[in-house]
């Protein structure tokens, strides 16, 4: 797992190719997740849910926020409760037009 952020995206590997990513944009405060995607012939395999979990660690531990745009995301999130208190939307409705955290 790495956070490529010269693409602005979360990325799992095997072996040097990436088989799925999960794109954000970055903001003040917080991390919105916009869009996950796992390549064809490795779904099914736990790879997003890993990805994910990672990406919500590595959030944690640099003291930001997440914004779960992403449905996947948001479903990690709500089916592991322990990661809630990372959750912001913001102060303001189009935060994330502006990158405003």
């Amino acid at each position: 797992m790495r956070d490529n952020r010269e693409k602005g995206r979360f990325e799992a590997t095997v072996g040097r190719k990436v088989v799925a990513f999960a794109e954000y944009r970055a903001l003040r405060q917080r991390i919105a997740v916009i869009h996950t995607e796992v390549a064809p012939g490795y779904a099914g395999r736990g790879i997003g849910r890993r990805l994910v979990q990672w990406l919500l660690d590595d959030i944690r531990a640099r003291g930001l926020k997440v914004t779960p745009i992403c449905p996947f995301t948001a479903a990690y999130i709500e089916r592991h409760p322990a990661y809630a208190d990372l959750v912001s939307w913001g102060r303001k409705t189009g935060d994330l037009r502006r990158g405003q955290s």
